[in-house]
């Protein structure tokens, strides 16, 4: 049987100006990935008065990610997506104030607590097990995976979601990537971050709506049982800096809440959509799965403790996080002159870091474009450059709840595998980016029980 290729962007060959790259840029960022980024490690150009360098070979990646980490922080440009929903958070600040909100963030998410947190997981996919087989016809998959994440990161996060109308911040979030997360000229003309861009201004409400949420969750807690409940929550408002005593203010609650929040569960959700988009393309590949968790589970949902039985499942997952990454595309701003393959690096050049590029590679990987859940085989990963596969990031910023992101997706896929057959039933999603990588018009499956 032939393997599956399935959608990818159409990249361009020659470069584009300014007006051309802002355009690609808005409608769908993989699309100014140009097609020699596939085939080098570097690609450098200009682009009205602004260098940039992408970079996709995992010597570079490792450099940029763990060797000289503090010569390329975050960019301001992806600052300024970010910073009015989340603020200066975990994920977008930097330095000292990075470093202690880590250290009091990082303890929800050690492998013994993650473990502990696997019977919600099991529950939610119960859950949402039921809620596929109650459906009449064809069923819109990444909207199922997003309410079945949102169940786990608001039981991990705040004990519960009473205070979240999930449709409504669902659509929240998505107004958020097309406004405020879209590039915009003033971007490429490097004006001040602080002028308003007009996808800002459009995007207000979104983000109004998503912190109202987050706000009436955390404020609920402090009037009733703060420090009873060991969430995520309560782990932040104990959180102290050893060195200065210093506690989370209520803006840094209200935005690191927000960004566990949304990160938590957007990126699982799209990896097990893209996961059973896959299988459902190729049918050998789901009858392994399907057989491997039927063999496991039986009847019954899947638990932390049955996750080593089913390799291959893992393997499925990471397969779909190779082709379609949460995150495709990354930027840095460079500190200090550098160079990388051969190349100089000089300061206010910006990089670009091209995991969408990395993943499919054709240096790097045999048919890069095919599905293929061997490609994680162990004797494959073994012989495999560490820096060549980056979902979840790497070095000392490595996503924090990678763990609970995949026995989350783990749980989930293995108890959805043992109950269902997945076939196609909707137009091929194309991939496109905004901040994160989803499938365009959505993934539309038929499924029958197993």
């Amino acid at each position: 049987m032939d393997a599956f290729i399935p959608p990818t962007v159409e990249a361009p060959t020659e470069p584009l100006g300014v007006l051309a790259s802002l355009r690609a840029v808005r409608r769908n960022a993989l699309t100014v990935l140009p097609s020699i980024s596939f085939t080098q490690p570097i690609v450098s150009g200009t682009t009205g008065l602004g260098r940039w360098h992408m970079v996709q070979g995992p010597e570079g990646l490792r450099h940029i990610f763990l060797d000289n980490v503090d010569n390329y922080p975050k960019s301001e440009v992806m600052i300024r997506m970010l910073r009015s929903a989340v603020g200066e958070s975990l994920f977008t600040s930097e330095g000292a104030r990075w470093r202690w909100q880590r250290r009091a963030i990082a303890p929800v998410f050690a492998s013994r607590n993650v473990h502990a947190l696997a019977p919600m997981m099991t529950q939610t996919a119960e859950r949402a097990t039921a809620r596929l087989a109650a459906a009449d016809g064809p069923v819109e998959i990444v909207r199922e995976m997003l309410s079945a994440t949102f169940d786990v990161i608001c039981e991990v996060a705040l004990s519960g979601r009473e205070h979240f109308d999930a449709e409504e911040y669902g659509a929240a979030i998505i107004k958020y990537f097309v406004t405020v997360g879209r590039a915009s000229l003033m971007d490429f003309l490097d004006l001040p971050h602080w002028i308003p861009r007009p996808g800002e201004i459009r995007g207000r409400s979104a983000v109004r709506t998503m912190h109202r949420m987050v706000a009436q969750a955390i404020e609920a807690r402090r009037q009733s049982n703060p420090g009873q409940l060991d969430d995520l929550l309560d782990h932040m408002l104990k959180a102290e800096d050893p060195e200065t005593g210093r506690k989370m203010s209520p803006t840094d609650l209200l935005h690191n809440m927000q960004f566990f929040i949304v990160a938590g569960h957007e990126t699982t959700a799209l990896a097990l959509a893209w996961s059973l988009f896959l299988l459902s393309h190729d049918q050998e590949a789901q009858a392994h799965a399907h057989e491997e968790a039927r063999t496991v589970l039986g009847e019954r949902a899947a638990s932390a403790d049955d996750l080593p039985r089913a390799p291959y499942i893992e393997q499925t997952l990471q397969e779909a996080m190779r082709l379609y990454p949460p995150v495709g595309l990354l930027a840095r701003n460079v500190l200090a002159p550098n160079e990388l393959y051969g190349r100089e690096i000089r300061t206010r050049d910006t990089v670009f870091l091209n995991i969408f590029a990395l993943h499919r590679h054709e240096m790097y990987w045999n048919a890069p474009n095919a599905f293929d859940p061997e490609n994680f085989a162990p004797d494959r990963v073994a012989e495999r450059d560490r820096f060549q596969y980056l979902p979840f990031g790497a070095g000392p910023r490595i996503c924090v709840g990678a763990n609970f992101a995949m026995m989350q997706a783990q749980i989930i896929l293995m108890t959805l595998l043992a109950r269902f057959r997945f076939t196609p039933a909707g137009p091929l999603p194309k991939p496109v980016m905004h901040m994160t990588i989803r499938p365009d018009p959505g993934v539309t499956l038929d499924l029958v029980a197993a």
